[in-house]
């Protein structure tokens, strides 16, 4: 089998929970979104759903941790930009179909380990944010309260503006957090953050 059709069953997987949750994610779902021969399901996930869900997990994590690893070094009000950017751009482009997987397993999933594995990627990304704010300049107490804001706040904002079909929730929300980070920087808040 080609050797990227793993990669592509996994990527599919990702999509289909961002927009669905798990219950959209089958093995059906997955080989009809990606064009994948029905024989890959059990050569590359012998394990089972639950096997190609983790696989999800983990390329949702790395993907996000590749794109804080970028803003390594810029100041903390540019790190929180395009934290909030990328959120946006999956916002718009998807026209509202598609949020978090990591949201969508930890609500979807019955399934103790999936769950467990969503709550051990939100850890690493929380670090790692936590890490590039420190290093764009806030103090490391700051930044990991910055950190948990940007992602919890971005995560609900996400969710409601999904569900309301409007980039204005998610907006008013990015304006407020970027005040917030623009004021530990040394700013005045939400028009320094401007």
């Amino acid at each position: 089998m080609p050797a990227g059709v793993r990669d592509r069953m996994i990527a599919g997987a990702v999509r289909l929970l961002a927009r669905g949750g798990p219950q959209a994610t089958t093995f059906s779902t997955v080989l009809a979104e990606t064009d994948a021969p029905r024989g890959s399901i059990y050569h590359h996930f012998p394990g089972g759903k639950d096997e190609l869900v983790l696989a999800a997990i983990a390329m949702t994590e790395a993907h996000a941790l590749s794109l804080l690893d970028q803003q390594r070094g810029v100041p903390a009000l540019e790190v929180a930009r395009s934290f909030l950017a990328a959120w946006r751009s999956l916002l718009t482009q998807g026209r509202f179909s598609a949020g978090c997987a990591l949201v969508a397993v930890t609500v979807g999933s019955d399934e103790p380990e999936l769950r467990a594995r969503a709550a051990a990627a939100f850890r690493v990304w929380h670090e790692r944010l936590s890490a590039a704010l420190t290093d764009g300049g806030l103090g490391p107490a700051d930044a990991n309260a910055a950190a948990a804001m940007l992602l919890a706040a971005s995560e609900g904002a996400v969710v409601i503006s999904r569900a309301e079909q409007d980039i204005r929730p998610f907006d008013l929300i990015a304006d407020q957090l970027l005040g917030y980070v623009a004021g530990l920087a040394g700013g005045t808040g939400p028009a320094a953050a401007r």
